[in-house]
């Protein structure tokens, strides 16, 4: 028998994974939120307008753990309620629009590992792509084992970029010139 040709990552379908008010980690108004946005950019430096980004991170203090509530349904109908806006869940998923653009209100990240940078987790899902990959966002440098192992040219391509107090421009290049450091767990 021969095997069957590998499935690509997405296109993602609007009425099953990306949610109304999936990149609002913290309520809008919280004093202490950030906005994280950006592009995905594929090869030829053209925007992804149907990728899937999900984001993972720890609490301010630096817990791992989370709260449930991401996922929370109506108990009438059943429909997307959306999240609470009290707990602190630590994952977001976010679609990007018809020009590539995403964007993630949250709570700055703590250090999950005391002396190191806290960061965010990335996940992308893009067509095309036979597995996902995984990446991480810094809001600032500091000294991190791996920032550390990479050139200043690559080591940037996970360092966001502050545009004005609490907002910050972070792009995902998938392929070619300033392509994203991308992180092997296999």
């Amino acid at each position: 028998m021969k095997p069957t040709p590998s499935q690509t990552v997405g296109p993602f379908f609007g009425y099953a994974l990306p949610q109304a008010g999936g990149g609002d980690l913290a309520p809008a108004g919280h004093p202490d939120a950030v906005v994280v946005h950006g592009h995905v950019y594929d090869g030829a430096g053209d925007p992804i307008p149907d990728a899937l980004l999900e984001f993972w991170q720890a609490d301010p203090a630096g817990s791992l753990t989370g709260k449930p509530g991401s996922m929370r349904r109506d108990h009438v109908d059943g429909s997307f309620a959306g999240r609470d806006g009290v707990r602190f869940t630590g994952f977001a998923r976010v679609a990007t629009d018809a020009d590539g653009h995403w964007a993630l209100r949250t709570l700055p990240p703590g250090a999950a590992t005391p002396g190191r940078p806290p960061y965010i987790s990335v996940c992308v899902f893009a067509r095309g792509l036979l597995q996902h990959l995984y990446t991480r966002v810094y809001l600032e440098p500091g000294t991190d084992p791996l920032l550390a192992s990479l050139d200043p040219g690559r080591r940037a391509t996970l360092l966001a970029t502050p545009e004005s107090p609490g907002v910050y421009t972070h792009d995902i290049r998938l392929q070619g010139d300033g392509e994203t450091v991308f992180l092997d767990f296999g």
